[in-house]
């Protein structure tokens, strides 16, 4: 398609916003300075038959995944075999969000969540199995925004079959304004043509979610829209199965269109209507992510108490040595802290009566960046064992533990469902839309001088009332929280640094104006603090729920060492070398260092840096293989 400049690609995302806030958000007033923690507290709880019915899924899944799954073989063989998955359908794992109403377990986004975080925990790849299916695959996008024959014909099927979510492309990765898949408009059809990238589940998919752009035209407004597709159609052909450095077992590929033949009624919303479906979709679907990571956080929790106990160096138990013992704390907090976040954001979108979009986007952002920092520690902690497979272990009789497979695992968690770096710009521009929804005008190029003058005045009488509110609050006042003991003075830190952010902020929308969403450096340190207090507030509230002294321990040790990480976030908001490494990179990309990278031979395979797909039919052999 032709080139897309830089605004083209900015409209198209923006369009694709959800821009209206019904309810409210405590990740959207954390970022304001207003310490929403009304909203967070009491800890949301369910009710006995959702918490009923969970637990005996649980019980059920449990029991399957200790007798019928060996996660070596997965890992030997990078796949699942046939007979795991038959066995995860006829548990109804496939079916755990779909309404019971339409066959499915109808179970409650916390339980969902603590099953994967649970098959998860057995291989990587069950969990991205079970994950690609419901949290983005067809019955999310269809259960929101599907026609009720729709959900009648679709929703039924999904917990007997698999599904896939197709998005990127070759050359789209995080801008679908370059998006080429097209879908035509034939009568009572759609045709569409294409190649897909990254397709997880494609390769044994019954059903396809698909991202086409129809073409403008008359009686068709056009633009990025939502297809369900069979992956049996004629036309499709899945031409190869791509492996990872981890998630051995999973079953990605690409998958090419031609003359596909869709009806109407397979749209999903309407024409122009897909990114914001998807967008939506993910709102909650970004959850099941950080649990899996939390799961991951948990296990290393244990593998790290045990080996650190066992093994013995210069005459203790290496856990009582201070180097070791910094990493198991590090971890053992963590992993209580990215359980609070998730169960705590999970039973917010239970709950339905608040906006999570900014917390299930900062738990995804989070939980994928500390559990890769914990699996990195755990490697550590076991030395050389840490780095050898579980195979090898077990070959010279040892436990086979799988420290170095869960780091490989773990590290798509920063690229899948938007890399950590589009998390940042999605989340800031979520945190600044208070901002841009009063002066967005003054600094917009395309506004005129009416709309400029009107956004002046507006400006001027919000932030005459905000600002002043930033100066003092909660958190100056020693007996403020006092409910919740000794974790009170921490949540006082996290009301002041909530301020502090707020101010930060304005001072940087003053400083740069429209400049700002260029200051990458500065808005991802901005999100990564508002991070660091969300899981500070989750594991406060999480703490006094659990009431017992363990949690409040564990809480303490996050919220210490969360603190440390946020004064360094805060420092780093203004003295940085953000300049200088721009600078910098623009002279590698040019070419000036050329010569320092003599010495070495490049291992790489020929070819192109990025596949350019010839449109046309496959010429490939079809490996796509459902598992009946």
């Amino acid at each position: 398609m032709a080139h897309v400049d830089e605004r083209t690609a900015r409209r198209v995302a923006e369009e694709a916003r959800e821009t209206a806030w019904r309810l409210p958000s405590f990740g959207k007033q954390l970022f304001l300075g207003d310490f929403r923690l009304d909203l967070i507290h009491p800890h949301p709880r369910a009710d006995e038959e959702a918490q009923g019915k969970g637990e005996e899924f649980l019980a059920r899944l449990r029991e399957f995944c200790e007798t019928k799954v060996d996660p070596r073989t997965i890992e030997r063989e990078a796949r699942i075999p046939d007979d795991v998955i038959k066995g995860l359908k006829a548990l109804g794992a496939f079916g755990m969000k779909i309404p019971e109403e339409y066959g499915g377990l109808g179970l409650s986004q916390v339980y969902y969540n603590k099953a994967l975080m649970l098959a998860g925990s057995v291989h990587s790849a069950l969990g991205a199995l079970l994950s690609a299916h419901q949290s983005i695959g067809v019955p999310q996008p269809i259960k929101l925004f599907g026609t009720d024959r729709q959900k009648r014909t679709f929703l039924p099927r999904c917990g007997n079959e698999i599904s896939a979510f197709l998005l990127t492309e070759p050359d789209v990765g995080s801008d679908p304004a370059r998006l080429r898949t097209t879908a035509v408009p034939d009568g009572d059809e759609y045709v569409i043509d294409g190649v897909k990238l990254w397709t997880t589940n494609g390769v044994i998919a019954d059903l396809l979610v698909v991202m086409a752009r129809v073409p403008e035209s008359e009686g068709h407004r056009g633009g990025i829209t939502a297809f369900v597709v069979e992956a049996n159609s004629e036309g499709i052909t899945v031409e190869n199965r791509n492996a990872f450095m981890g998630l051995r077992g999973i079953e990605n590929g690409v998958t090419r269109f031609h003359q596909v033949r869709v009806p109407a009624a397979n749209r999903v919303g309407k024409e122009g209507q897909g990114l914001k479906i998807a967008l939506t979709t993910l709102n909650t679907g970004r959850l099941s992510l950080p649990a899996m990571c939390a799961g991951a956080a948990k296990w290393s929790t244990m593998i790290a108490r045990e080996w650190s106990k066992e093994r013995v160096q210069w005459g203790l138990p290496v856990g009582k040595h201070e180097a070791v013992a910094a990493k198991i704390s590090f971890i053992a907090a963590t992993a209580y802290a990215l359980e609070a976040m998730v169960d705590l954001s999970s039973a917010l979108a239970d709950d339905e009566r608040n906006d999570i979009r900014i917390e299930a986007a900062l738990a995804k952002l989070y939980a994928s960046e500390m559990a890769c920092r914990v699996a990195d520690e755990l490697v550590q902690i076991r030395g050389g064992r840490g780095y050898e497979t579980a195979e090898s272990l077990a070959a010279r009789g040892e436990r086979g533990v799988p420290a170095e497979q869960l780091l490989r695992d773990l590290r798509i968690n920063r690229i899948f469902e938007g890399s950590s770096e589009i998390m940042r710009l999605l989340i800031a521009r979520e945190a600044v839309d208070t901002h841009l929804s009063v002066a967005g005008d003054i600094i917009d190029p395309d506004a005129d001088l009416k709309a400029k003058a009107k956004a002046v005045g507006r400006a001027g009488g919000f932030y005459s009332t905000w600002f002043p509110t930033l100066l003092a609050g909660a958190g100056q006042r020693p007996g403020s929280y006092a409910e919740f003991g000794p974790l009170a003075r921490h949540l006082r830190y996290v009301e002041r640094s909530s301020r502090k952010l707020a101010r930060s902020v304005f001072y940087a929308a003053g400083r740069w104006q429209g400049g700002l969403e260029r200051r990458q450096g500065f808005l991802g340190r901005m999100v990564d603090i508002g991070a660091e207090l969300f899981a500070m507030s989750a594991v406060c509230v999480r703490a006094k729920a659990d009431d017992r002294p363990e949690a409040y321990e564990l809480a303490e040790a996050f919220c210490a060492q969360a603190r440390v990480r946020i004064g360094e976030l805060f420092d780093r908001l203004w003295h940085n070398t953000d300049a200088l490494d721009g600078r910098l990179a623009r002279k590698v990309m040019d070419g000036r260092y050329t010569w320092m990278e003599e010495g070495v031979l490049d291992p790489s395979i020929p070819g192109p840096w990025i596949a350019e797909p010839e449109p046309g039919p496959s010429r490939r052999t079809n490996v796509h293989h459902p598992v009946a």
